[in-house]
């Protein structure tokens, strides 16, 4: 088979795919949430839980698949994720009980996707393109706000049509399409091994670089923005419904911010790589302080439009950053597991968002206080970020080295 080497472009191409059907299947719960608790007559909380479980199992299959991935196949890692991840988000089309949800959805279909997802695409596609490490990286990622478009519009178009059943059926079926791809153009154990010797072996582990400051300011980031992504991702949707739009124009708002998104993240990885990850970061939680505070105070149909549509730019916009920040702080000999842990924290935290979210509103019958949470919560982001400018590289080895 080909090297590492040869093959950038068919790498970047798999990359952005895996991601393109991973990013649009896990957004397929938040497109069903409000026919599926109608017809099964369940509360929403009742999925909110499965949401939240389904993050925190996501995040931690992510910080073991970012560890496998700094020296392991990535075929096999991402070859297997997207097999998983397939068979278990077709198998919710047959769920009638809270706990098939939960331990289809939650557990295994996390699992799969967790694995198949950001942290071992970005070590995969950092190793190809190591010199404009960001704007590589916000094309692949990139691939999860395209599909966020395609994806969760013909899904929308789909269940309008016949029913949320079958939105699982087929975006289990469109994962088993990419294993033909994966196992042509993504670097086997051979390669990976080829790569990380040629690696650079500035920086720390993960031992070493938790013991810094620069990792802590990082880890309330990332906290800040899971939180906030996965309680918009999972209730936008319903909450447009709440406010007066009708299921397809909401179901399709969900879609749009993916194009905006790709917009966005394409944005932040070129900025990132020409002056560095913080300028970009604070952008991003500056603009979700404005439209947090918004809804909080209008919930017109034309305001939840441009919340979504401004929070959508957002939306992934610090996913390429991540590769960048943790290079000018920690180096990039751990790249996985120090990613890993970030992406692991992130999403753990979007899980208590999303399920702080149902039972707000299950409680008293709107999302008002969640807002406000999340526009003091961006707000601490961003301040966040402007300290870790001012803290410098943790490994003094890796100053002017970028």
């Amino acid at each position: 088979m080909p090297t590492l080497k040869s093959r950038p472009i068919l790498i970047l191409i798999a990359g952005f795919l895996v991601l393109f059907i991973g990013g649009g299947a896990r957004l397929a719960i938040g497109l069903t949430l409000k026919p599926m608790v109608e017809e099964l007559g369940w509360g929403r909380s009742e999925l909110g839980v499965t949401v939240a479980v389904f993050q925190v199992v996501t995040a931690i299959a992510m910080f073991y698949a970012g560890k496998i991935a700094d020296t392991m196949s990535l075929r096999l890692v991402l070859g297997g994720g997207v097999a998983l991840g397939g068979l278990t988000i077709g198998a919710m089309c047959l769920v009638t009980q809270p706990w098939h949800a939960f331990l289809l959805y939650g557990v295994a279909f996390a699992i799969g996707n967790g694995v198949a997802a950001t942290t071992p695409v970005a070590v995969m596609v950092t190793r190809a393109y190591p010199q404009k490490s960001g704007m590589a990286n916000a094309i692949a990622l990139g691939g999860m706000s395209v599909g966020q478009l395609v994806v969760v519009a013909v899904l929308a178009a789909v269940m309008v049509s016949i029913g949320w059943r079958s939105v699982y059926v087929w975006v289990g079926a469109a994962h088993f399409v990419l294993i033909p791809l994966i196992l042509a153009a993504v670097p086997g154990r051979e390669a990976a091994a080829q790569a990380r010797s040629a690696a650079s072996q500035l920086g720390m582990t993960l031992r070493e670089a938790s013991r810094t400051k620069q990792f802590w300011l990082l880890i309330g980031i990332f906290a800040i923005c899971g939180f906030d992504d996965f309680f918009v991702t999972t209730h936008v949707v319903a909450f447009a419904q709440d406010r007066g739009l009708d299921a397809y124009v909401a179901g399709n708002l969900l879609a749009a911010m993916g194009i905006v998104g790709l917009i966005g993240v394409i944005i932040a990885g070129g900025w990132g790589d020409k002056s560095g990850p913080i300028a970009p970061t604070i952008a991003t939680f500056v603009a979700r302080v404005a439209v947090f505070g918004l809804v909080a105070v209008d919930q017109s149909p034309l305001s939840v439009m441009i919340f979504a549509t401004v929070f959508g730019l957002s939306f992934l916009a610090t996913a390429p950053l991540t590769v960048l920040f943790i290079r000018d702080s920690f180096g990039t000999r751990n790249l996985g597991a120090i990613g890993g842990l970030i992406v692991m924290v992130h999403h753990s935290c979007g899980g208590l968002g999303a399920y702080i979210g149902a039972v707000v509103f299950d409680g008293t019958g709107s999302y008002d206080t969640v807002f406000i949470v999340m526009c003091v919560a961006s707000l601490a982001a961003a301040l966040f970020t402007w300290a870790l400018s001012r803290a410098g590289p943790a490994d003094p080895s890796l100053a002017g080295a970028r």
